[in-house]
């Protein structure tokens, strides 16, 4: 099979689905791929859990089990464990959203150092990862990007958030376990840059354990990536990045706009498909300093990847180098990369089925909103469909 050909292997790619899951999926991306359908979807569901309706049996059994591992760490095994019969790793993933209270923050950091030990005893997860958010407030880390002194009270709370980071990332070093720090929106970035970066010089010191995330809409993402790497070099520390393309494009251009500052965001599609495989291309070239995670659902930045680390020698299983996509989406991908013994990962998220709700309906306001994926994921469930039907 030629490279170019790989991900129409749609049989390798659904090898796990059952007729039924097959029949599911193609029935959500048909629901998904209609966005009146997916905005009145959205209001009828956030309506029926407000008002307790007895709505999550169905929830569970169509949108939340397509999209997501289970409600807690256990439930998520069975998944995880036919995954990675298939070569595919997890990268457990606490989606509970919107939760601002130090005893949050406190429990989600639990959560974490939990998912740590689960890593620990499952080769399966290498690797764990959380929200900036997750464990502080949204506002303190603003306040702090922009040099704004904290109250008595503030610096307090920063420390126990500082506290969290580090109790998380030594532990994972302990325990050889990846903690990979998603981005959020670039008016709290710059303090949870700093932050970390802070961890990375020291933990990475020997191997990278602790990435942070590069949103490459972001224009200005190339020159902090070689920024960071220049600083890198001189604290003699390991970086390591996750880079994917972003996900709150449309909030960003609202805030410029209002606020009356240059929008943070590359002008189009183009520029920042070009400025992910820059990003990229620039780290593979310099892998000996920086590992990489490629989260990423677009074939071509796939293909490049794949050329890259052929022409620079670097073996498919080499550790610093990962795929990633969500669960529930690009399977064609994922499987098809396991299948050529690539290091694949799957952002399986967990949580109880209202807490998850808005992750799972940000999901599929997205994939509305990005032009091609559902279709593309429809045609190949398609293909699938009728392959089976012809054997």
């Amino acid at each position: 099979m030629t490279e170019q050909k790989l991900f129409e292997n749609t049989e390798v790619a659904f090898r796990l689905k059952s007729d039924s899951e097959l029949e599911r999926a193609y029935f959500l991306f048909k629901m998904i791929s209609n966005e009146p359908l997916v905005r009145i979807g959205t209001a009828a569901t956030n309506f029926a859990l407000k008002a307790h309706l007895p709505v999550e049996g169905l929830i569970r059994a169509t949108v939340f089990d397509h999209f997501c591992g289970g409600v807690n760490e256990d439930d998520c095994l069975p998944v995880i464990d036919k995954m990675y019969s298939a070569g595919v790793s997890s990268v457990l993933d606490y989606s509970v959203e919107g939760k601002a209270i130090e005893s949050h923050f406190d429990e989600a950091a639990q959560k974490i150092i939990k998912l740590v030990h689960f890593s620990e005893e499952k080769d399966a997860m290498p690797i764990v990862v959380f929200k900036p958010t997750g464990l502080g407030r949204f506002y303190l880390f603003q306040k702090k990007g922009e040099g704004k002194p904290f109250t008595q009270d503030e610096q307090l709370e920063w420390d126990r958030v500082v506290q969290r980071y580090h109790d998380i990332c030594s532990l994972a070093k302990q325990k050889d376990v990846e903690v990979l720090i998603d981005g959020e929106e670039s008016w709290m970035q710059d303090a949870a840059d700093v932050l970390a970066e802070d961890m990375m010089r020291e933990y990475n010191t020997d191997v990278p354990i602790v990435y942070n995330t590069l949103q490459t809409y972001r224009h200005d993402r190339l020159e902090y990536l070689k920024a960071s790497h220049e600083r890198a070099k001189q604290g003699n520390y390991k970086l390591g990045y996750k880079i994917v393309r972003g996900a709150y494009m449309e909030k960003e251009r609202e805030r410029a706009k209002e606020k009356g500052y240059p929008s943070p965001i590359c002008k189009d599609k183009a520029t920042t498909d070009a400025n992910f495989n820059d990003c990229l291309t620039y780290i593979l070239h310099h892998l000996n300093d920086i590992s990489i995670f490629i989260g990423t659902h677009n074939e071509l930045s796939t293909y490049i990847s794949m050329e890259l680390m052929q022409q620079l020698n670097i073996d498919k299983t080499d550790n610093r180098v990962w795929f990633g996509q969500l669960y529930g989406m690009s399977d064609h991908i994922s499987f098809n990369l396991a299948e050529q013994g690539y290091n694949v990962a799957k952002y399986l998220p967990f949580g109880p089925v209202k807490d998850v709700m808005p992750y799972l309906i940000r999901r599929a306001e997205e994939n509305t909103s990005v032009a091609g994926q559902t279709s593309r994921e429809l045609s190949l469930l398609k293909a699938e469909r009728k392959r089976r039907k012809s054997n």
